[in-house]
């Protein structure tokens, strides 16, 4: 049995469990709320979820009132910090989503571009009915190209937010075609534990088959790397 904690978020959290849930895989749900930390010793991965901004002050910005920003949760902000503190420390895999990809480069020294249309790039939200959707370009040389064996593909949007400066030991690995930054990764991936963050969705990839290893194919890897630091 392999144990992964998903970090809850306010919105949509029901379809980090469904996704990552199946034989041999429970959930455990990491509560900002219930602060159940005493849960993160029997995680063998982390799922840092989706949600709402990071307090610009997480990344060394005092500017509160940009466009598109959300109420802000410090709690939440300091609590998921704790949880990728802990998986560092005891080299647990790591998987972030969206904000929680932002959330790693921020915890690590990074910064973020406070929302996208106002800096000049493309609009990236979701749209009323559905997530957005545009191609991205993945580095051959990377940890994401030999999980999902495409150099480019389509994947979904729904974000306001990206990423600004990169911290130290990351590395951007894919892109969208207007150079928002898609997935990021260790610099030197393959001698650390697993950490991949992307800036889609893959909970919820909802879009045709021949693009779902960027979906199914990094789940399958997430979770094998989460049953090797169980052996």
């Amino acid at each position: 049995m392999v144990r992964i904690g998903i970090t809850e978020s306010d919105t949509n959290f029901k379809n980090y469990p469904t996704w990552i849930q199946g034989d041999g895989v429970e959930v455990i749900s990491l509560s900002y709320l219930n602060q159940n930390k005493a849960d993160f010793a029997r995680c063998d991965g982390f799922v840092l979820s989706g949600g709402a901004d990071m307090h610009p002050s997480g990344y060394g910005n005092s500017r509160v009132d940009y466009p598109w920003a959300t109420s802000f949760n410090e709690v939440r902000d300091a609590f998921e910090r704790e949880v990728f503190h802990f998986a560092c420390i005891h080299e647990k895999p790591v998987l972030a989503i969206c904000r929680g990809l932002q959330l790693v480069n921020a915890a690590l020294g990074g910064t973020l571009i406070q929302d996208l249309q106002e800096q000049g790039f493309s609009n990236h939200r979701k749209g009323p009915e559905a997530d957005g959707q545009h191609a991205i370009s993945v580095e051959p040389s990377s940890l994401l190209f030999s999980i999902s064996g495409q150099s480019q593909g389509l994947v979904n949007s729904a974000h306001h937010q990206g990423l600004d400066r990169i911290a130290e030991s990351l590395r951007v690995t894919s892109w969208s075609e207007d150079r928002v930054v898609e997935a990021i990764e260790y610099i030197d991936f393959d001698q650390k534990p697993f950490f991949l963050g992307v800036q889609w969705h893959p909970e919820r990839l909802a879009i045709q088959a021949s693009q779902q290893a960027f979906s199914k194919n990094i789940r399958q890897a997430f979770l094998d790397a989460a049953t090797h630091t169980n052996e």
